[in-house]
């Protein structure tokens, strides 16, 4: 066997076995997606109904709150970023990191510091690798959040906001939102202050009755609004956690498709290429079969 036939078939080999980890990648990621999809509808009732809860109270009171009034000197902001542990899906990590970037020069440019908590090891690494600050970071879960998870980060975030020195101002949070199985889009939004308008667009449109709050207006809030964000953080690392998979498995199934059609194309060089050996063998027979005839009949 020729030696450039030789290298085609080490590149078959080493082809195909790479196409059957894309492959088996790309099923994992699929039967993922439908999981996540199920945790994300599971989830949404609760969401619903804190939204519907925060609004009554925050609507339907006098009552001020730290967590939903505005502060007009605002000098320091958070931004929780939510990226993926793993690699190997596409532009999913990326594009979270450049809305934060996008954002973070926003907020830098209205006059605010910008602290950066981030989910994930690909954007802690994005971070660490350029010497940039970070706040705080969790691993270890992007891909299979759970509530305790949610609750964490939204405990350290209001301990932030709520600290009388060294805290911040505001909390942004960008994550990526599952909208199909071929798209999913990276979205920014503030946590705290919260938006009364944004929570009376997100809640169930109906007609509130009269309340009296126990033991106050404060109280409830008090209550609620730290799981209010917490279901926040949580529905977005779900819709994070779902992107992820559809992204992995959009990019592995690509690549699966590219080492197939690699695999064709130097297959097609290796017959090309043993071709060429069969050719050049039968000429190098058929010209030294000659060449004994003429020695045979110069010799009569």
């Amino acid at each position: 066997m020729g030696a450039q036939l030789r290298v085609y078939k080490r590149r078959i080999r080493s082809v195909t076995a790479t196409k059957k980890i894309t492959k088996a990648m790309e099923m994992i990621s699929a039967a993922r997606i439908g999981k996540a999809q199920r945790a994300v509808a599971a989830s949404t009732p609760y969401a619903d109904e804190l939204t519907r809860a925060v609004t009554a109270v925050a609507t339907r009171s006098n009552a001020k709150h730290p967590l939903t009034t505005e502060n007009p000197s605002a000098s320091r902001a958070a931004v929780l970023l939510i990226t993926a542990d793993r690699g190997l899906a596409g532009g999913y990590s990326s594009n979270a990191i450049k809305a934060s970037m996008v954002l973070t020069e926003r907020l830098r440019g209205e006059g605010k510091d910008v602290v950066t908590y981030i989910i994930g090891r690909k954007g802690l690494s994005y971070y660490t690798f350029r010497d940039l600050a970070v706040g705080q970071s969790w691993t270890g879960f992007s891909d299979k959040p759970s509530y305790g998870d949610a609750k964490a980060v939204a405990a350290e975030l209001i301990t932030a906001f709520t600290a009388e020195t060294g805290g911040v101002d505001e909390i942004h949070l960008v994550s990526t939102e599952f909208e199909s199985m071929l798209t999913q889009t990276a979205v920014e939004a503030r946590l705290l202050p919260l938006k009364l308008d944004e929570v009376q667009q997100s809640a169930k449109p109906e007609i509130f009755p009269l309340y009296d709050f126990e033991p106050s207006a404060e109280g409830v809030l008090d209550a609620l609004l730290p799981r209010y964000v917490e279901s926040r953080i949580y529905s977005a690392l779900l819709q994070s956690a779902a992107s992820e998979h559809a992204a992995r498995r959009r990019a592995m199934k690509s690549a699966t498709d590219n080492a197939g059609e690699l695999i064709k194309s130097l297959t097609r060089l290796a017959n090309s290429a043993r071709q060429a050996e069969i050719t050049q063998e039968i000429s190098e027979i058929v010209g030294g079969a000659n060449a004994l005839a003429d020695a045979s009949r110069g010799s009569e």
